[in-house]
């Protein structure tokens, strides 16, 4: 049986309070989109998607691509939550022959493609996504991007060719925190219109609050939208998500929580799972 919003929410908790820990003791990671993304990949790998942790490899599996692939520390943590490996893995980030780099790579189980040069994730998907139409596989791929990612023009291009071929096994998700490294998104490059740019392209669209675990299972799963139309959820998130002096601020992009803060966080994230346990 499916966990419930309640345990979903709890597990993404740990995953952020994981990642930290992978961020602080590896000396290296990207604290505010790996805090923000957290609960889309709970919602996706707990309650969405279907796979095997114990046959990374079956064929009949639902694809993920992390195309904001900078954001990696939490998709290791649920990659291993969700069994693909043990716990301990993890505390080898960010130390020499770590089989987790700072960036996606496929031979880690359950990853099925290096990703991270931003713009590129959406077209691999697509790629996958029209492999399993000419296949007659059910399976479906699900491609989570950044919002700083959508300056790279590629991703019109796969949102095109996505569109064209009317690939409804495909879903697109933006975690939509409306920071990148260098500032907030509409005063770097706008990107308010995506709504309109991917239903151009063809898709369906729809929107929600990417860290309510009822929303975000409710609408993930009901992909297709749209018969013959790949669907697009544009998820509203806060940059670092879970640590108050985290939230919001584009300087944890990319950032290291010095020993007091990383204690300051977990304090606030054990806060949280005690609020959840007692409710």
């Amino acid at each position: 049986m499916a966990p419930s919003s309640r345990e979903l929410e709890r597990l993404a908790a740990g995953i952020r309070k994981r990642l930290l820990t992978m961020i602080y003791k590896g000396s290296g990671g990207h604290t505010g989109g790996s805090l923000s993304s957290a609960d889309i990949l709970v919602a996706l790998y707990f309650h969405v998607m279907n796979i095997r942790p114990d046959d990374p490899a079956w064929p009949d599996r639902d694809r993920f691509v992390l195309s904001k692939g900078h954001s990696v520390e939490g998709y290791y943590a649920v990659l291993s939550k969700r069994g693909f490996f043990d716990d301990s893995v993890l505390d080898s980030y960010g130390t020499f022959n770590s089989p987790l780099a700072g960036h996606p790579v496929n031979k880690v189980p359950g990853i099925e493609v290096n990703s991270g040069a931003l713009g590129h994730g959406l077209s691999v998907g697509t790629g996958m996504a029209l492999a399993g139409k000419r296949d007659n596989k059910s399976y479906r791929v699900y491609v989570l991007m950044g919002d700083g990612e959508h300056g790279e023009g590629s991703l019109m291009e796969a949102a095109a060719a996505a569109g064209h071929y009317k690939l409804d096994n495909l879903t697109g998700i933006i975690d939509r925190n409306k920071l990148q490294i260098s500032g907030y998104t509409e005063e770097i490059l706008r990107i308010d219109d995506l709504r309109m740019k991917y239903e151009a392209c063809g898709w369906a669209v729809r929107e929600c609050d990417g860290h309510s675990m009822e929303e975000l299972t409710a609408i993930l799963k009901q992909g297709p939208f749209e018969k013959g139309r790949p669907s697009f959820i544009i998820a509203h998130t806060t940059k670092g998500k879970g640590v108050s002096f985290i939230e919001n601020d584009a300087a944890w992009h990319h950032r290291v929580p010095s020993e007091e803060q990383y204690k300051l966080a977990m304090a606030e994230l054990n806060r949280k799972l005690e609020e959840l346990n007692h409710d």
